[in-house]
């Protein structure tokens, strides 16, 4: 009992000790509460989050201050009331408001974040007539996107909290938004991320294939534009496509980034990688000859009873190029005999395939390329002409790098660079080759064999065809699993074509792929094709690629320029092209469009284009060189 007694004493003392020590730290702070204290504590930084800029430093996405409506409910006299005068001003239902405030869990609420100057000047007229008692604005940054739908599945888009949800703002979020710790006021400034896309050539190309998508009307449409010498991409279009500053009015279906994510069989677009690996290996000679008649049904087809491979139409014998001009499925599945399923497997994983290719974006697919130990007696043929195997566009654009670069694979490119406030580069994303793949004389006559299928009156790419230009290129149709049978769609096709010109020495990789087209045709021959001929003859005199018969012409360099006149805007957006800053003052003035000026000189370029219609809070980007 006694030894009981003694714990509870020294028990008692430390718990007396202890509140002491606490009552008098209380007394200090209290009786002194002036203290001299110079170094407050430090605390986490404002971040003013960087801007990311296409090739050309032109800004696709920006910090901006906008205002959030706020509601104090103890102050808020009459729900009803205040909901019929704040609704129709930020662009709301009067009854959801009022039901969203009534039945708040907490006394403050946000009622909508980050909305347009346009309306936040109304609400402030309103709280200053003292009609919104209860109601606040607060300031907080936002993000705007000047390019809005063009480059969107690239860039990606921030949360209510600046915070990147995916594309360039998610995968570069730290770089874009550093977090630190600094004293008093300051602001910790993110860096800028510099793509390699051009939005010049981004607006020419979503053009191009807005028009095939309104055309064929497919379920999916995607073009990626590639530098053919250093893997840079210039466009990334996928539709359908979003608008960043509204994403969250977009679905997952709009928003999704298919290029990189998607992976779909290739049908025979695949045969150039196929034919290049055999031909490298030197089991197939390019002059050699196939005899296609009655397609291929090799004896272990007929034990198994496997159907034979065939052919759309009766083609006789082909040598390679005639093979490839056909697109025939014999004579590659015949070839693919000549090669061991192991070396073959690493031919094509060479390429690229069956492995992410490492952009710096989240998500990639890998797409499938299964090892020898899971192909049947038919996976080889069937994988050479682009079945039982799955891509990206993505991969595709990448490894048709190997037969711009004299057989050598780039890595592809979405980012040139990251630079800090003060202009210093502090990640740097050069030109980057993987591993050579084929020789130097195995990619040029990839490329002369190609270039038939579009120069020939029997080629399959003869509609990508421009007069002057030499191309090189393979259209591809294939079947579309059913993810319900497993078996191939009777009606659901993927066409698409892979171009590469001029021919003689590749400055652009243009992949075009349309996913169940309901157009006049399901072919990649006669969908994608055009699509390719539009922009390869859209963008060659862009990237300076001469084009046989075009007249050059001679200039005295004296320029004689009309006088600009003025006009008004009406309900769509005017042709501000060779306007000054001082002509576009009158314009800047209204409220109701966000104005983005980028330069200085003359309007060079503009965005949206002209002739669209007017919107409430509708950007405008204006770039003066």
């Amino acid at each position: 009992m006694a030894e009981h007694q003694q714990r509870m004493r020294i028990i008692t003392m430390i718990s007396l000790a202890a509140a002491l020590l606490i009552l008098g730290r209380y007394a200090v702070l209290m009786l002194s509460p002036n203290r001299e204290n110079p170094d407050p504590p430090p605390s986490p930084a404002r971040t003013e989050r960087g801007s990311i800029v296409d090739r050309n430093g032109r800004l696709v996405a920006m910090q901006t201050r906008l205002w959030s409506v706020t509601a104090w409910l103890p102050d808020v006299e009459d729900t009803a009331v205040t909901a019929s005068l704040l609704a129709p001003l930020i662009d709301e239902d009067a009854d959801e408001l009022s039901r969203k405030m009534t039945n708040a869990r907490s006394r403050f609420l946000y009622v909508k974040r980050q909305i347009p100057p346009s309306q936040s000047d109304a609400v402030k007229r309103l709280i200053s007539e003292g009609k919104l008692p209860g109601i606040g604005l607060q300031e907080e940054l936002g993000r705007h996107y000047p390019m809005k739908e063009l480059g969107a599945s690239v860039v990606g888009y921030v949360g209510t909290d600046n915070v990147g949800l995916a594309g360039i703002e998610y995968a570069f979020d730290r770089e874009l938004s550093p977090q630190g710790i600094v004293t008093g006021d300051s602001i910790l400034r993110g860096n800028t991320v510099h793509l390699t896309l051009d939005m010049d050539t981004q607006y020419l190309v979503d053009r191009i294939a807005q028009e095939a998508w309104e055309e064929h009307q497919p379920d999916s449409l995607m073009v990626l534009v590639m530098d053919a010498t250093n893997g840079a991409l210039r466009s990334w279009t996928s539709l359908p496509q979003f608008d960043p500053n509204t994403f969250g009015s977009f679905s997952g279906e709009e928003r999704m980034n298919r290029p990189l994510v998607e992976a779909y069989e290739p049908g025979s677009v695949f045969k150039i990688f196929s034919w290049s690996a055999l031909l490298d290996a030197g089991v197939v000679q390019p002059e050699e000859r196939f005899d296609t008649t009655g397609g291929y049904a090799p004896e272990i087809f007929q034990k198994y009873d496997i159907a034979p491979i065939t052919d759309l139409g009766a083609y006789g014998t082909l040598d390679v190029t005639g093979a490839l001009v056909r697109s025939s499925n014999v004579a590659v599945a015949m070839a693919t005999e000549r090669r061991d399923k192991n070396a073959f497997y690493s031919d094509l994983k060479n390429f690229g395939f069956g492995v992410p290719t490492g952009i710096p974006l989240t998500g990639e697919s890998n797409g499938i390329l299964y090892a020898p130990s899971r192909w049947s007696p038919r996976s080889k043929p069937t994988i050479a002409i682009g079945q039982e195997v799955a891509v990206s566009a993505l991969q595709m654009a990448s490894a048709a790098t190997v037969l711009a670069n004299g057989g050598i694979l780039l890595k592809p490119r979405i980012v040139s660079q990251v630079t800090a406030p003060d202009g210093s580069v502090i990640m740097d994303y050069p030109r980057t080759p993987i591993r050579e793949v084929i020789s130097p004389k195995t990619a040029q006559t990839m490329l002369e064999m190609m270039k038939q299928t579009v120069d020939s009156p029997v080629g399959t790419s003869k509609l990508a065809a421009v007069p002057g230009l030499s191309i090189s290129a393979k259209s591809g149709t294939a079947q579309i699993a059913d993810p319900e049978t497993g078996a191939y769609s009777e009606d659901r096709f993927l066409s698409s074509v892979l171009a590469l010109f001029p021919t003689e020495n590749p400055k652009l990789i243009v992949y075009v792929v349309l996913e169940n087209p309901r157009g006049s045709s399901i072919y990649g021959a006669r969908t994608a094709a055009p699509v390719v001929q539009k922009i390869a003859t859209a963008l060659a005199p862009l990237y300076g690629i001469p084009i046989a018969g075009n007249s050059v012409m001679n200039h005295s360099g004296q320029v004689r320029v009309a006088p600009l006149k003025n006009v008004e805007i009406g309900d769509t957006l005017p042709d501000f092209s060779g306007y000054s800053k001082r002509r576009l003052l009158p314009y800047l003035e209204r409220d109701d469009i966000m104005w983005t000026l980028y330069g200085s000189g003359w309007v060079v370029f503009q965005v949206p284009p002209p002739g669209t219609p007017i919107q409430e809070g509708m950007p405008v980007f204006l770039e003066l060189r």
